[in-house]
């Protein structure tokens, strides 16, 4: 069993073009690939303001051949992005959501706190993170959500971060199956380990995150929008690649 995952984020669609042109580069990109993906995984800032008709657009951009997983983002608001995303009752209740797809489970979490900028798994997302990982068995678990639980050396980036990830990290080392954790919310690339299973972060697509030691801007909204493709193979080996949309990129 092989896993090919397209993975993005942070496409803060509003009421500028300049948003949706971004996004809809990537998104095309991916529905004009010739070959196969299992899963396009969308880690959150859906929309900027988290207004019903950013949301409406953002539904559009989704319209195509993929089966694509989302989950908010601090930028998100549950009350819209359920009655336009999901079809369901306007709720403050986190939006957390399971999916199996190509053999694996794909937790997508709502690390979100209303109002706030820096991320929290509220105890009942953690209690039914953990139902999933028992219902999973054997089969591989991505655990995804939008806010980073370790710190990417960026200050910013870093107050923000996900909060309280002692308990996350304690729940994912009980259980093997679980493969890796996707996240989204830092606009840059980065990898790294939590509870010693790899953490990836989706490049930026609306903007890039710029590093202390590079310039002392916070983000360069200049550079082209970038995905990651995740790949799990049998050995439940991860492997990723990234794409940066220049111009010159052929399909």
């Amino acid at each position: 069993m092989m896993i090919v995952l397209a993975h993005l984020s942070d496409i803060h669609i509003d009421n500028d073009e300049r948003s949706i042109e971004r996004a809809t580069s990537v998104l095309n990109y991916l529905n004009d690939l010739t070959g196969t993906i299992d899963a396009v995984i969308v880690s959150g800032d859906l929309a900027d303001h988290g207004l019903h008709e950013e949301y409406e657009q953002v539904a559009k951009l989704f319209a195509g051949p993929h089966t694509l997983l989302h989950c908010p983002g601090n930028h998100d608001a549950r009350g819209p992005y359920r009655e336009v995303l999901l079809g369901e009752e306007a709720s403050n209740e986190p939006i957390n959501r399971v999916h199996h797809v190509g053999g694996a489970v794909f937790a997508m979490c709502d690390s979100s706190i209303p109002g706030r900028s820096e991320g929290f798994l509220a105890d009942g997302t953690l209690t039914w993170l953990e139902s999933v990982l028992i219902e999973a068995g054997d089969a591989p678990v991505f655990v995804c959500f939008h806010h980073p639980p370790v710190l990417l050396y960026q200050p910013y980036i870093d107050n923000i971060k996900q909060h309280g990830e002692d308990r996350l990290a304690a729940l994912i080392t009980r259980y093997s199956n679980v493969v890796a954790v996707l996240c989204g919310h830092a606009h840059t690339a980065a990898a790294s380990t939590f509870a010693d299973r790899p953490l990836l972060v989706a490049p930026g697509v609306v903007s890039t995150l710029i590093l202390p030691w590079e310039s002392d801007k916070i983000v360069d909204l200049e550079v082209p929008p970038a995905i990651a493709f995740h790949i799990l193979d049998d050995e439940r080996r991860l492997t990723t690649h990234y794409r940066v949309m220049s111009p010159g990129l052929k399909r």
